[in-house]
């Protein structure tokens, strides 16, 4: 028998490489890779960049200051080329996310189809949830007490996610509501935004610290944070026994007290959502106050076994940056384009960049009636009013009637579609809501609350002045000096 030496093949068998070596087989020829792929059709992008967007574009690029300190640099000119520099640190640090999608919506959907429920659980990971009973509250003096009474009658847990906690009389009544039922053993933790409740004061503060309430804050700046500068909780949410869930555009402050009588009384709306709706609200809440403290919550206590309460067909959108898209920005924009009779928004700040624009004018040329109401004189945000003014002609070509609201600072954020769905929480209609806060929405597929929407709506347009395409063009320089100034930072408004 003859001996096997190393690496040959024994006598008899044939002959194996003792390695395939892949790599250095021939591939497919590359003008053979996509041959076989079905034929792409040509899809037209939306949006068109024009001149003036793109040197605005040159103006806040992080890369363009530090091309120019560089520059200063090399000239031993040390002061501005370390002023600059610190200019490009910071714009790279909060250089803004845009959403996604850049293509139109090209599946025919109606918003009365199966398919549009479907279609939009599938796009944003929200699930069509029935058996609920849904409330609507307009302004501070129905929903405040609503919100108090069910801090008062919580027995399991309570748990709040709020952008804007301040101190006063509304602020004083919830943290001493807190402390109260902290101190009966029921765990209560509150989630605050460290921009937004930055005023919370140390009044508010002891309160809750005498009651055992645990506070955590979403997203402190430091100079070693400010990757994630641009990643605010604008969430609005108060989960009680992880069964009743109260979202909308309101915060915790005073201006937000009274009827929308003057413009010390913000008009707003809330919703509470009793039923199994709920609980994505409070899963919201979990996955963030994990994100800030490394505590998981679960049990009974805080995700119970829900049940039908109600008929209401419900979807609870959480949105975060995280995913990269923006679930409430990819909602309205799927509901944008499915509206085939009437499309109503209330916004407080409405900034649409050129794809919302090119898309309202598409969704106008199918017959759609569009009313958007918005801010009017009366304003908290000096720089979302200018950009929002400055996209109004374009709007109005577009076909869009615009309503500003006259009496006071109008703040709730609802949309409403053929008068058969509608959709209210904390989003606002800019680029900050659709790719870099933590939003939540809820959308209701039920007749009856999208008709009581519907009727609000059109009592809110008696306060409204609708603008003209003349008036917007007859503004002065100033006025337009100004918005472009505004326009500097759009993208994070």
């Amino acid at each position: 028998m003859q001996p096997v030496t190393p690496g040959s093949a024994p006598s008899g068998s044939s002959k194996k490489p003792t390695e395939t070596r892949r790599w250095l087989k021939r591939r497919v020829p590359k003008e053979l890779l996509y041959r076989l792929a079905p034929p792409k059709p040509k899809r037209v992008r939306l949006g068109v960049l024009e001149l003036e967007d793109r040197i605005r574009s040159v103006i806040r690029g992080w890369w363009a200051w530090l091309a120019l300190g560089l520059f200063f640099y090399w000239g031993q000119w040390w002061v501005p080329a370390l002023v600059v520099g610190a200019v490009s640190f910071i714009l790279y640090h909060t250089s803004s996310n845009t959403h996604a999608a850049i293509y139109p919506l090209e599946t025919e959907l109606n918003i009365q189809s199966k398919r549009f429920r479907t279609t939009l659980a599938g796009v944003t990971g929200a699930p069509v949830m029935g058996g609920n009973a849904v409330t609507i509250y307009n302004n501070g003096d129905q929903f405040y007490p609503a919100m108090l009474d069910a801090i008062d009658a919580a027995t399991a847990s309570v748990t709040m996610e709020q952008y804007i906690f301040w101190d006063g009389q509304v602020g004083r009544r919830f943290a001493e509501a807190f402390a109260q039922k902290a101190r009966q053993g029921v765990p209560v933790k509150l989630l605050l935004d460290a921009i937004g409740s930055a005023t919370l004061g140390r009044e508010l503060y002891r309160i809750l610290e005498a009651g055992g309430v645990q506070l955590a804050w979403f997203h402190p700046i430091h100079w070693y944070t400010l990757h994630r500068a641009n990643n605010r909780n604008h969430r609005k949410s108060l989960v009680v026994d992880g069964k009743f869930a109260f979202t909308g555009g309101a915060g915790i402050a005073d201006h937000w007290l009274g009827c929308a009588e003057s413009p010390a009384e913000w008009r707003d709306v809330q919703i509470c959502v009793h039923g199994p709706a709920a609980r994505a609200m409070q899963s919201g809440f979990a996955q963030n106050w994990l994100e800030t403290t490394g505590e998981i919550i679960g049990g009974e206590s805080y995700f119970p076994e829900s049940h039908v309460v109600g008929r209401v067909e419900a979807q609870t959108i959480l949105s975060s940056p995280i995913t990269g898209t923006g679930a409430a920005g990819t909602m309205y924009m799927v509901a944008l384009q499915c509206a085939r009779k009437e499309l109503f928004i209330a916004n407080p700040y409405f900034i649409p960049d050129s794809r919302l624009i090119q898309i309202l004018a598409g969704v106008h040329k199918r017959g759609v009636t569009i009313r958007l109401m918005v801010a009017g004189p009366h304003t908290d945000t000096w720089w979302a009013r200018q950009n929002s003014v400055r996209h109004y002609g374009q709007l109005i070509k577009a076909g869009v009637e615009i309503y500003e609201y006259q009496l006071t600072m109008l703040h709730q954020k609802t949309m409403i579609v053929d008068g058969l769905w509608a959709t209210v929480g904390t989003t606002n209609f800019d680029n900050r809501s659709f790719a870099m806060n933590e939003e939540t929405n809820v959308c209701l597929h039920d007749a009856g609350l999208v008709a009581q929407l519907r009727e609000d709506f059109m009592q809110d347009l008696q306060r409204c002045g609708r603008l003209n395409f003349e008036d917007w063009r007859g503004r002065g320089l100033r006025q337009r000096a100004k918005e472009w100034c505004a326009s500097l930072v759009e993208d994070q408004m």
